[in-house]
């Protein structure tokens, strides 16, 4: 495929595009905000010396974007930094984090990736360098960011062989779009060989900058009275689940004949518009469910909590004994381990972890996480950490070694980039 039939195919499907924004609005009301910024059109800004764009669509990549944006800010005083996303749910998330930078961080949605859309975002804001996060590919952004003279960094890059695969099937169309971009920061040395087979003409290992991510002390604070509401209860967290997974947790946990007493199963579904669905699951095998939501001062007496916060993450990991990585029961994926880690957590995984592999496969050989075939075996496990106090302190020692052995990616990342466009 070439851009020019891919930007054609752009404009073909931007009125279903437009449509199933205005349908996923009904659970999530952000989805109906801002269609403006989503078609090329901007409020005024303010002009400053420079402007960094740095896309991460959704919540995790805003999450792992923290440390690159700080020190972006640290390391040029006079700069602000343009956060885009593709997400109401990134949108929200990037507010809460960067609140305390007031006009030095702004936001807008990335445009639809047409040329007309994209020429008016670039001239609106004029970035000085497009930073896109781990595998946010635009072939018209990068197009457009090459007309007008833009450097484009592709930085926390990843690529699986799966994408890899998916990649090479759009011929012209990606492998232009990789020899378009000025310079790569990859995770890890795989990531890098397979972005290098794309065409891409400069590639760099950094690490992963997720590992820089520090817990902020508000999100600790949280995770603190969440433990205290859940007294001396045995606590299993359930992170970042996926839809279909929490229908098998459920039904593993109920079969269960030796789980500690008074343990507390905690659901987070990744995703916002599930957590009614996920609710009714748990109503439906007769299981007391208390929402976060609707959480007092008082103890926790449900069987089962819900999630249903956004932002908290490093709270519930705080809070938990030990925590499941969502995801990776099924063929999805799976979702980031480090943040459990990083606080020192153990972490179990299903067999589906394509999407973060290097890191899991790292974890488990580092003894800081587990992988399971399956819900039964996965729940089985958990108990046993539960009940075996030396054997999950052990884990989570491994888990905070491991991730204080990876930090260092940030600096690394912004130290290329000031050798490239400084």
């Amino acid at each position: 495929m070439n851009r020019t039939l891919y930007s054609f195919l752009w404009w073909l499907a931007l009125p279903i595009v437009l449509a199933r924004l205005w349908w996923r609005g009904r659970k999530e009301p952000g989805y109906r905000a801002q269609w403006g910024e989503r078609l090329g059109f901007y409020p005024a800004v303010p002009r400053v010396p420079m402007t960094f764009m740095v896309h991460a669509v959704s919540v995790g990549e805003t999450r792992a974007a923290q440390p690159l944006v700080e020190a972006l800010l640290a390391r040029w005083p006079d700069s602000r930094v343009l956060l885009t996303h593709m997400t109401p749910t990134g949108r929200a998330t990037g507010r809460a984090l960067f609140a305390q930078h007031g006009a030095r961080v702004i936001q807008s949605y990335l445009p639809y990736d047409t040329g007309f859309m994209v020429r008016r975002f670039l001239r609106h804001y004029t970035p000085r360098i497009c930073i896109l996060m781990e595998t946010e590919v635009w072939p018209n952004l990068i197009a457009g960011c090459a007309a007008q003279q833009v450097p484009v960094a592709l930085v926390n890059a990843r690529l699986s062989e799966r994408s890899l695969r998916r990649g090479q099937r759009f011929g012209t169309l990606m492998s232009g779009a990789a020899r378009a971009i000025t310079v790569v920061a990859a995770q890890t040395e795989d990531d890098a060989a397979r972005i290098r087979s794309l065409g891409a003409p400069k590639v760099a290992v950094t690490g992963s900058i997720k590992f820089d991510v520090v817990p902020p002390q508000a999100a600790l604070d949280t995770g603190a009275w969440l433990r205290a509401r859940w007294a001396e209860r045995p606590v299993f967290l359930c992170a970042s689940t996926r839809e279909g997974e929490e229908a098998l947790i459920l039904d593993a946990w109920t079969r269960l004949q030796d789980k500690p007493e008074r343990a507390l199963l905690a659901i987070v579904p990744r995703h916002p518009q599930r957590f009614e669905d996920v609710a009714q699951l748990v109503r439906a095998r007769g299981l007391r469910l208390q929402r976060r939501s609707e959480m007092t001062d008082a103890a926790v007496d449900a069987d089962v909590l819900l999630g249903d916060s956004m932002g908290e993450m490093f709270a519930y990991y705080a809070a938990c004994d030990c925590a499941y990585i969502g995801g990776s029961l099924l063929p999805l994926g799976g979702q980031n381990l480090i943040e459990a880690c990083a606080l020192g957590k153990p972490v179990l995984v299903g067999e589906h972890t394509f999407n973060f592999l290097d890191a899991t496969e790292e974890a488990v050989a580092a003894g800081a996480a587990l992988r399971l075939p399956d819900a039964d075996s996965l729940l089985a496990q958990a108990v046993r950490l539960l009940c075996d106090t030396h054997a999950r302190e052990r884990m989570g020692a491994a888990a905070a070694a491991f991730a204080s052995r990876h930090r260092g990616a940030t600096l690394r990342t912004v130290e290329l980039l000031q050798q490239e466009f400084d």
